[in-house]
């Protein structure tokens, strides 16, 4: 065959799976199967039906962002370029007046804090995290209930976390020193000042306060609910509903402020921020994530997820001694979620045990637990902090979510929890 006929023949042939590529030699074509790199270093992957877990590795991106990654990692770019287009575009999907994409939440929360901090003082952005003698201020205030270990964040900067309860106590404690007024909107019940009070004490003082949204989506009108409200700063991850890159978050607000945060941000080499690095096919993928998420059809992905969650409970319900219950979280990871309880006389397995043989079975499938926040759990494994340890020793539950599921491993969840809760009997 002429090689004009060979190149004419290629064009009607089907598309080759995504794990082959195509080569022609003498004529003839033959197949590569990609590398697994995966499969290779033995590393175990499986089905997420626990959520959207940093040690879980979060998310799974969406073909059209992993496109973005893979088609802008052909170019070179200014980052302060794209962090300007990506930024403009992100302000105006989320009611802001300036966003930039960060390496996470807890890198907005930081950044944020900086650009508090120095303004676009250079030689302050220089100082950092050593705040003696140089003027800054050094405090940031939150309700004791809304002091949790991701506010680390702000320790980074140099600066103290002062814990308040009541409005009260948050004037004797505004000082000179104050730089923000932080809110966490995952713990928003459990203080006695919501969030329009803290919106409104803020600017009485004025004093730039903040809001902690990381995994607070959906619903997908919380990207702009808070920047409406008045928050002059609001922090977000990427790598979950949003299912944008892992190592992506956004932070958004007064233009002030984010500006001054880019100062303190990468390319620049001379920042506490300096380790935050974003590049420029993360940007540009959280973009592509956002603008997807804010456009979805939000109300047939719930109507899926139900259905998922339905068809899991659907069977096992009937079993001997099992109790189900669907909830859906106040804030929070807002996605219908599974609890399966069991009679221990009847089912002679704890939650934990259980887990482990959805674990370790095949094929291998992480179910949730304890419902507790992710700071519980110890660096690099699945152990619980010893100090929790005792509280769950016993809990004879798992809890299950749809919303991180691919197409039909719905089925494969609630056949396999079946069985094992059959088999333990």
């Amino acid at each position: 065959m002429k090689r004009r006929k060979v190149i004419q023949s290629l064009s009607t042939l089907p598309l080759i799976s995504s794990l082959s590529v195509a080569k022609v030699t003498g004529g003839q074509i033959s197949r590569k199967k990609k590398r697994d790199i995966i499969a290779e270093l033995g590393i175990r992957s499986f089905i997420n039906a626990a959520g959207t877990l940093t040690y879980m590795s979060g998310c799974i991106m969406h073909d059209e962002v992993v496109e973005t990654i893979e088609n802008t990692s052909r170019h070179f770019c200014m980052i302060d370029e794209v962090q300007d287009k990506v930024g403009e575009k992100i302000a105006k999907l989320v009611h802001s007046e300036a966003a930039m994409v960060t390496c996470g939440a807890f890198s907005a929360m930081t950044l944020g804090l900086a650009g508090v901090l120095t303004g676009l003082d250079v030689r302050k952005v220089e100082q950092l995290p050593h705040l003696a003698g140089t003027g800054m201020k050094s405090e940031v205030i939150c309700q004791k209930s809304h002091n949790e270990r991701y506010n680390h964040a702000f320790l980074n900067t140099g600066c103290t976390v002062v814990e308040v309860e009541t409005l009260a106590d948050v004037e004797r404690a505004i000082s000179e020193r104050t730089a923000l007024l932080h809110f966490l909107n995952i713990t928003a019940n459990a203080g006695q000042i919501k969030h329009e009070e803290w919106v409104a004490i803020g600017k009485k003082y004025n004093i730039p306060t903040s809001i902690d949204i990381a995994a607070d989506v959906p619903p997908v009108s919380n990207l702009w609910k808070f920047n409406d409200m008045g928050f002059d700063l609001v922090f977000i991850s990427g790598g979950k509903a949003m299912r944008g890159p892992q190592s992506a978050g956004i932070l958004m607000g007064r233009k002030d402020i984010v500006a001054a945060a880019r100062l303190n941000a990468p390319p620049r080499g001379y920042t506490v921020a300096r380790g935050h690095k974003v590049n420029k096919e993360e940007i540009l993928g959280m973009y592509v994530a956002l603008e997807k998420f804010v456009s979805g059809d939000h109300d047939r992905e719930w109507k899926d997820w139900e259905a998922q969650i339905a068809r899991i409970e659907g069977a096992v319900k009937d079993l001997p001694g099992i109790t189900t219950k669907v909830t859906i979280p106040e804030l929070g990871n807002i996605t219908p979620t599974l609890t399966i309880s069991w009679d221990e006389s009847i089912v002679k397995l704890t939650g934990r045990e259980l887990r482990d043989k959805l674990r370790f079975g095949s094929p291998s499938i992480e179910a949730g637990f304890s419902g507790l926040p992710l700071y519980y759990y110890q660096a690099g494994s699945d152990s619980i902090d010893p100090a929790m340890e005792e509280t769950l020793k016993g809990a004879n539950l798992i809890r299950v979510t749809a919303w991180m599921l691919q197409p039909g491993e719905d089925k494969i969840v609630a056949r396999r929890i079946r069985e094992e809760l059959t088999a333990g009997r």
